[in-house]
């Protein structure tokens, strides 16, 4: 009967929102719909607590101790639980700690809710105290107001926190431990982390923090199979701020996510019990600080998503949808040039050029003659005069400063824990963050930014996830919290720069803490092949980067003077010799909505080549917004035929989509090609406009899909818009 009533509280709950399910009403559908049909609530039922927002619920009860015992898709109807776990683990002083969760769930394949009365608390976890709700907070103070983005302000929501007291029998008296979930509006979307504080009058030492843990439901059943060789469950996309390496790509870059095995689950299929049933969310080496007295900690934070398809583009949607929702400041998208400078006088000239083109930043690239440690009066002065240059001509600008893969002093570099020296870390040679050197680097960077005026950080070779074995360094105490703190020093300098309105291009993945771009993913000497190459490959680099990442997320590469080698062939210079290469390049990057780095001396070199620039500036500035939209995948470019792709965006009330259709053959090709329009959200009819000149009316199937027959003209390419 109490079960009965529950699920009486949860209907109302979702009668009173509106949120019936439409699966069939694609006006409905989240992905091309705005937020309102699915607003976050945070509702109170007895003991129990439901989060849902009409695409996502997730149920708690608060007795014995707080559990969660529902975590539900509804677009789908999956309910990922299987079995109770901890709401957190926590090692703490060298012991294991559960933060919540209840003891008594027998058969772990499934969850009846009859069952729920009969569990019972453990004397040796965390217990609940209370609840308390409030609203979504930015996860960054970002000022949206300095640069064109599409999006200006983070989504809403709500937040969930329960607080959890020490065991009585454990020597953790006035340690306070706080669970927060979080729920946004529009997206099925929940965001969790822990934060400690430390109440007693000893440091406390906290070696590792699980902030999630999930007994799901499996994803296949084998009678064989390993943990790393079965199926992880599809039905739950997991994101954290805890990601690094210079992989370019999330998946790979992720420190955080570990499936595994669940021995209590003695009813699976597999003979082994090595389903991987089980995911949870913790820093790979630890965390192993000290926290001092009336300090707080808090962990990292992970993002759960619930995919309602295994459709890789759906998916893909819905990351990027993601990274709208919760990191806005991904979504600016400054108009820049790479310049080589070796003195003022062409830092000037340059400024010059992006002003009368329409470009609007400049960055002083590798290789230039800014050096952003030396914080000399002279050199800053120098430099907040070519920033106040820049800025009279409504121009941003920034500059390049590598921090890792360098060797700074055997006294500042990491120490290697294999060898006892330095080198051998992830790029070779690599200074600690936490040495004199890197915590002085910090603040130079501040004091460049503050002093100068400049606009835009390139910070190369960030933090990417070395441990120091240095017991001398003083930014941490030894080996086991040497990731941690400077990981967290990296971090807090982002931060310090998103909350100025800094622009930071960043070759990792440091999007969940401040940072807008990083490399789209393209290997660098393929810049000294010939320019024909350099098409295929640029496009094939902007198709497969942007299945999760949107448009804005990544930066390409131009190279207008030779780069890494290669012949006269590989380089536009002379520009005016190669403005055709020139303008397609363009073209095919502008068209994607991705910035290159156009890296040179200069943007044209006659008039000629000047007006080339500001035509492809100004269409891309027509179309800014649609460029700007998620990407469709048409077909990736082979060499052998056509290839193309598709922005589209359902919310616009004018133009929703806009492809691009290249040829790479050296004789016209005649196609007929299938549109998938569903996603611009149109149905029945769609105005198809070619090259900004023909007009045509195109009628949609019932998948809103069309098909469109056209002449490519050699190594060319056509667009079009879509309303």
């Amino acid at each position: 009967m109490r079960f009965k009533l529950i699920i009486l509280a949860l209907a109302l709950i979702a009668t009173e929102n509106g949120f019936a399910q439409k699966k069939e009403n694609k006006t409905q559908d989240w992905l091309i719909s705005n937020a309102a049909p699915y607003q976050s609530r945070i509702a109170l039922a007895g003991q129990d607590i439901v989060l849902d927002n009409g695409l996502v619920r997730r149920s708690f009860r608060i007795s014995p101790n707080a559990f969660c015992y529902d975590y539900t898709n509804l677009t789908t109807g999956q309910q990922l639980i299987r079995a109770v776990q901890p709401e957190a683990q926590l090692q703490l002083n060298g012991k294991w700690y559960n933060v919540g969760g209840v003891d008594g769930q027998k058969e772990r394949a499934y969850l009846r809710p009859e069952w729920m009365p009969s569990f019972t608390a453990n004397a040796n976890d965390f217990s609940y105290v209370k609840h308390e709700t409030s609203e979504l907070d930015p996860l960054l103070p970002w000022k949206g107001d300095k640069w064109w983005s599409t999006h200006k302000a983070a989504g809403k929501g709500k937040v969930l926190t329960f607080t959890y007291a020490a065991p009585a029998n454990a020597t953790l008296n006035g340690v306070e431990v706080k669970v927060h979930y979080a729920i946004y509006d529009g997206i099925p979307l929940i965001s969790k982390w822990v934060t400690v504080q430390n109440h007693s009058k000893q440091t406390l030492q906290i070696n590792q923090v699980i902030n999630e843990k999930l007994a799901l439901v499996e994803e296949e059943s084998a009678v064989v199979g390993s943990v790393e060789d079965m199926k992880k469950q599809h039905g739950l996309y997991v994101e954290s701020n805890f990601a690094f390496n210079n992989a370019m790509r999330y998946h790979l870059s992720d420190q955080s996510l570990h499936w595994n095995a669940d021995s209590t689950y003695t009813s699976q299929v597999n003979y082994n019990l090595k389903t991987p049933a089980i995911l949870e969310i913790y820093p790979t080496v630890g965390v192993g600080i000290r926290l001092a007295a009336e300090d707080n900690f808090s962990s990292i934070r992970s993002w759960e998503l619930l995919m309602d398809s295994y459709d890789r583009e759906r998916r893909g949607l819905a990351i990027r949808k993601m990274y709208r929702t919760i990191a806005p400041w991904t979504t600016a998208n400054p108009i820049f040039m790479h310049l080589v400078s070796k003195k003022d006088e062409q830092v000037y000239t340059a400024i010059d050029q992006c002003a009368a083109t329409g470009y609007e930043a400049l960055i002083l690239s590798f290789g230039s003659h800014v050096n952003m440690e030396d914080t000399t009066v002279a050199n800053l002065a120098a430099l907040k005069k070519l920033a106040d240059y820049a800025h009279s001509k409504n121009i941003k600008i920034g500059a390049y400063s590598l921090f890792s893969s360098r060797k700074i002093s055997e006294q500042d570099d990491i120490i290697n824990p294999k060898t006892g020296k330095t080198g051998g870390t992830f790029f070779e040679n690599a200074p600690c963050f936490g040495s004199n050197w890197g915590i002085g680097y910090a603040q130079q960077i501040k004091t460049f930014f503050e002093k100068t005026g400049f606009d835009i950080w390139e910070n190369d070779g960030p933090f990417p996830g070395d441990q120091c074995a240095s017991t001398s360094h003083p930014g941490h105490h030894g080996l086991e919290d040497s990731q941690w703190v400077q990981f967290n020093m990296q971090k807090q300098l982002y931060h310090w720069l998103n909350a100025r309105g800094v622009y930071i291009n960043s070759p990792d993945w440091y999007f969940l803490d401040g940072s807008n771009k990083t490399g789209i993913g393209y290997r660098e000497v393929n810049f000294s092949l010939p320019r024909e190459n350099q098409r295929i490959l640029n496009r094939q680099n902007i198709y497969d980067a942007l299945w999760e990442q949107n448009p804005s997320m990544g930066w390409g590469f131009v190279p207008l003077t030779a780069y890494q080698g290669g012949g006269k062939e590989a380089v536009l210079e002379p520009l005016h010799e190669h403005r055709e290469d020139y303008k397609q390049l363009m073209m095919q990057y502008y068209g994607a909505g991705v910035q290159a780095c156009y890296r040179g001396p200069r943007l044209y070199d006659t008039e000629q080549t000047k007006q080339t620039v500001i035509d492809v500036i100004q269409w891309y500035k027509k179309y800014r917004t649609i460029l700007n939209a998620d990407l469709i995948h048409l077909r990736r470019a082979d060499g052998r035929d056509w290839d193309g792709f598709l922005h589209v965006n359902a919310s616009e009330k004018g133009i929703k989509g806009l492809g691009m259709l290249f040829n790479p053959l050296k004789t016209a090709i005649t196609r007929t090609i299938e549109l998938p329009l569903y996603y611009t959200g149109l149905s029945a009819h769609a105005k198809i406009t070619w090259d900004d000149k023909t007009v045509k009316t195109a009628s949609l199937d019932h998948r809103a899909k069309t098909t469109i027959t056209l002449t490519i003209p050699a190594e060319s390419y056509r667009w079009f818009t879509v309303e």
